[in-house]
């Protein structure tokens, strides 16, 4: 099937639907609903086919011009514009019909998580977490944060926080893996640059919905609280590790005074990580021949390095460098995450078959 009868179908199908919509007496409320939400979901997709095949025609109406003495001189020029935005408008089609994460709408949990490097990769994993909570502030997102486990000195052995608001997941996916960071450490007294690593994952929010936790499959332990140097928050057991049998997953959560507030916040990390971890199965799955999961990041290999001395980030991944770190550390991130979406679209585009 050509790309254009493919495109036909499409709007062959919206139309049909349509017309089904038109006697919603003769539907069930299940089929209307399910009618409804599908004519819904190809609106824009019909709308940008129509745009691509509207250029087209004209395209193919002035080249018929062009054997006519009087309109010739118009129709050359009109065909040079023609010949810039037809191109265009096929890759804005192709871009609609590529098949959506369903995960993009939702909210992401990011877990950060000091890697090598002693101190400095706790610090690095500090200005990590500052990074995100920067950018969640830029996009007037929510930034709620679920647990820190701090170092002496303020830095961060690991923190966590969900960010809520329109497609988070979606402009955060990419920044899952390990970051590196090279610069002078301020305890340091020779000036060495020193380099030291953070791990990032970001998880799509999973509700209760996506992944059902059976009480069976998890054993719940309660203990006290206690902060940097073992020193006791408080005297009651409001401290919870949640330990998932069936994969040995472990949360602990003990920020809230609460231990139902704990569990919750535990529950939530939890249903994240199985949800997460289905969705890599299901790409591993879909995808052996490719050595990256599209949309998950590979979380085994550097791909960012920060380094400080220079001015400089480079994403690995897509040989990207911007000159102004310290507008990226806080939290002007989205020249990158852009960038990475767009890679991503071209990889799909690349496999896809229209």
């Amino acid at each position: 099937m050509s790309f254009d009868q493919n495109l036909q179908n499409i709007l062959k199908h919206h139309q049909d639907l349509s017309d089904k919509l038109q006697n919603p007496e003769v539907l069930s409320r299940e089929d209307y609903i399910k009618f409804s939400k599908e004519y819904s979901d190809l609106g824009t997709i019909v709308e940008v086919i129509n745009d691509y095949l509207s250029a087209k025609c004209e395209y193919e109406d002035l080249k018929l011009l062009l054997s006519d003495p009087e309109m010739k001189e118009m129709a050359e020029e009109e065909l040079i514009e023609r010949r810039k935005t037809l191109p265009e408008l096929e890759h804005k089609v192709k871009l609609t019909l590529l098949p959506k994460d369903e995960a993009d709408n939702k909210n992401a949990i990011i877990e950060i998580r000091a890697g090598t490097g002693g101190e400095e990769a706790a610090l690095f994993a500090f200005s990590l977490f500052r990074m995100y909570q920067r950018f969640a502030e830029r996009h007037r997102f929510k930034f709620e944060i679920m647990g820190i486990s701090e170092t002496g000195i303020g830095g961060y052995k690991e923190a966590s926080a969900l960010i809520s608001g329109t497609d988070v997941y979606a402009k955060l996916k990419f920044e899952s893996g390990v970051h590196r960071v090279q610069r002078v450490p301020e305890t340091e007294s020779s000036g060495r640059i020193h380099t030291s690593a953070a791990t990032v994952a970001v998880l799509p929010e999973a509700e209760e919905v996506d992944v059902e936790i059976d009480e069976k499959d998890i054993r719940v332990d309660v203990f006290r609280a206690s902060g940097a140097g073992g020193q006791h928050v408080n005297t009651t057991e409001s401290a919870v590790r949640i330990v998932h049998l069936p994969t040995g997953i472990i949360i602990s959560q003990q920020d809230e005074k609460s231990q139902h507030k704990n569990k919750a916040k535990a529950l939530k990390i939890l249903r994240a990580r199985l949800y997460d971890a289905e969705r890599e199965r299901l790409e591993r799955e879909r995808a052996k021949e490719r050595q990256e999961q599209v949309g998950t990041g590979d979380r085994s290999e550097r791909i960012r390095t920060y380094n400080f001395p220079q001015g400089r980030v480079t994403d690995h991944r897509i040989n990207l460098t911007l000159y102004k770190i310290n507008e990226i550390m806080e939290g002007d991130i989205d020249e990158i995450t852009a960038a990475l979406a767009t890679d991503d679209e071209a990889k799909k585009l690349a496999r896809a078959s229209f």
